[in-house]
C-alpha cells in the first residue's frame, strides 16, 4: 500500500512538473553562458584542489583534511535571475557542506558580521541517506531563518539546477525550476529581507561535521577524500553592480525579473509549491515555537500572494 501511494504521489508530481515546464512563462532564464570559468569567476582555494574539463565548461571543488575550495563572481549584483547545475558528492558524504550562495560580504578569509546572504546548503549523509537542503536567508550578519527539505531525486547521480530568483519583491528558491521556498518582503519598520547590499555569488566545498549530519553526531570519513562536487552551466540575468549606485536597481520594471510576473508565483508555480509543502518540507523555523515563541513578522506574509 505504501509502495503504491509513493508511486501515485510521484506520477502526480511528474506530471505536475511537465506541465510547469510547458506552462511557464514568468522565468525567463538566459542561455548558460559559453565564457570559461575564469571569465566570470575567481577561485579562493589551492589550485591542487580545483579542477576544470578540457572544454573549461565543467567545474570541480574538491575537500581532504587539508582544504576545502570555492570560487566567486567577479561582479556583485543586485536583484535577477542566478542559476547554476550541481552535481554533489556520492557516496559516504557525512559531515560534507557544498554551499551555493550570495553574499554582501565574504571572502576565503570569512564573512562580515554586517552581510547579507541568501544561501542554499546541500548536507551530506552517510551512504544511504538523502541528502538535505537547508536555505537560509541573512540580513545584516543574523540569519536563523533556516528551512530543509528532501529532494525527489538523487543529486549525486545526474546535474540539477538550482536557481535564485531576487527582487524588491520576493525571494524564491528553485530546484529544477520548481519553487521549493518563497520568501516575501514583509515591508515592516524592523524589515529582516536583502535588499540593500549588491551580492557575489558563490559556491564552496567545506567540512561541516560539527553541526552538518545529524547536529555533529556523524563525522566526516576521512579516509573517503578527496570530496569532489561539480558544476555547469552558470547563467545569470541580473543588475550588475557598479559603484556609486548603478540604475537597474530601482523598481523600474524594465527587467522580466522586476515586472509582475515575477513578483508572485504563477498558477502553476503554486500546484508545485504546495507540493513541495506537502511532501518536502522537514523543517520550518516559522513554525519552530521553541527558537521562535513570537513568530517572525516575515512568516505572516503569504507565499500565495
Amino acid at each position: 500500500m505504501e509502495r503504491r501511494r509513493a508511486s501515485s504521489m510521484a506520477n502526480r508530481f511528474l506530471i505536475a512538473a511537465v506541465l510547469f515546464v510547458l506552462s511557464c512563462s514568468s522565468i525567463q532564464e538566459t542561455a548558460a553562458q559559453t565564457s570559461s570559468f575564469d571569465d566570470n569567476f575567481s577561485k579562493t582555494c589551492p589550485e591542487t584542489h580545483f579542477t576544470a574539463s578540457a572544454d573549461g565548461q565543467t567545474w570541480y571543488l574538491s575537500l581532504d583534511k587539508e582544504s576545502g575550495c570555492g570560487f566567486q563572481t567577479k561582479e556583485r549584483y543586485r536583484f535577477g535571475w542566478f542559476s547554476m547545475k550541481l552535481k554533489l558528492v556520492s557516496g559516504d558524504s557525512a559531515g560534507v557542506v557544498t554551499a551555493y550562495y550570495m553574499c554582501s560580504d565574504c571572502t576565503h578569509l570569512g564573512a562580515g558580521p554586517e552581510r547579507d546572504e541568501i544561501d542554499f546548503e546541500f548536507l551530506g549523509n552517510r551512504t544511504g541517506q538523502p541528502y538535505l537542503i537547508q536555505t537560509n536567508v541573512y540580513k545584516n550578519g543574523t540569519g536563523n531563518r533556516e528551512m530543509r527539505h528532501v529532494l525527489w531525486f538523487d543529486p549525486t547521480k545526474d546535474y540539477h539546477s538550482y536557481s535564485i530568483l531576487w527582487n524588491p519583491l520576493q525571494l524564491v528558491f528553485y530546484v529544477d525550476r520548481v519553487p521549493i521556498r518563497v520568501y516575501r518582503n514583509a515591508n515592516y519598520t524592523n524589515n529582516f529581507f536583502p535588499i540593500d547590499k549588491p551580492m557575489n555569488l558563490i559556491s564552496s566545498i567545506w567540512n561541516a561535521d560539527d553541526w552538518a549530519t545529524r547536529g555533529g553526531l556523524e563525522k566526516t570519513n576521512w579516509t573517503l577524500a578527496p570530496f569532489v562536487s561539480s558544476y555547469k552551466d552558470f547563467s545569470v540575468d541580473a543588475c550588475k553592480w557598479e559603484d556609486p549606485y548603478p540604475a537597474c536597481v530601482s523598481t523600474t520594471t524594465e527587467h522580466w525579473w522586476d515586472q509582475y510576473p515575477a513578483w508572485h508565483l504563477s498558477d502553476s508555480e503554486k500546484l508545485d509549491y504546495a507540493w513541495v509543502q506537502r511532501n518536502l518540507v522537514i523543517y520550518d523555523y516559522c513554525k519552530d515555537t521553541e527558537r521562535f515563541p513570537k513568530v517572525p513578522e516575515e512568516c505572516w506574509i503569504s507565499p500565495w500572494a
